[in-house]
């Protein structure tokens, strides 16, 4: 069995990439690809503690399948958010999203 050290590591550099993207970016679509991927890196957290400390026992895949839910919801939501925002404005920079102002 692998053991839980290696799934922990894997996941804080997945949850550090997307930070990564959020702050870097300006581009709203990659900023939402960096929340995806933090989302994902707390999916696999929940489901590496759900098999280590009981096997038997399925709650963080439960939990883990709430956060692909909401992350897929939130996609849709903000896709939609961007797609308005580029229309208006003629860019999807999110600096130009912070003057809410037509």
């Amino acid at each position: 069995m692998v053991p839980l050290e290696n799934y922990l590591v894997l996941s804080a550099i997945i949850f550090s990439l997307g930070v990564y993207g959020v702050l870097a970016r300006r581009n709203a679509v990659l900023v939402l690809m960096g929340v995806e991927l933090m989302l994902n890196a707390v999916s696999l957290n929940f489901i590496a503690f759900s098999a280590y400390l009981d096997p038997d026992r399925i709650i963080g895949a439960v939990f883990a399948v709430f956060i692909i839910t909401v992350a897929a919801a939130e996609v849709g939501l903000a896709l939609a958010i961007v797609i308005r925002l580029y229309r208006n404005r003629s860019t999807s920079n999110v600096d130009e999203a912070a003057s809410l102002k037509w």
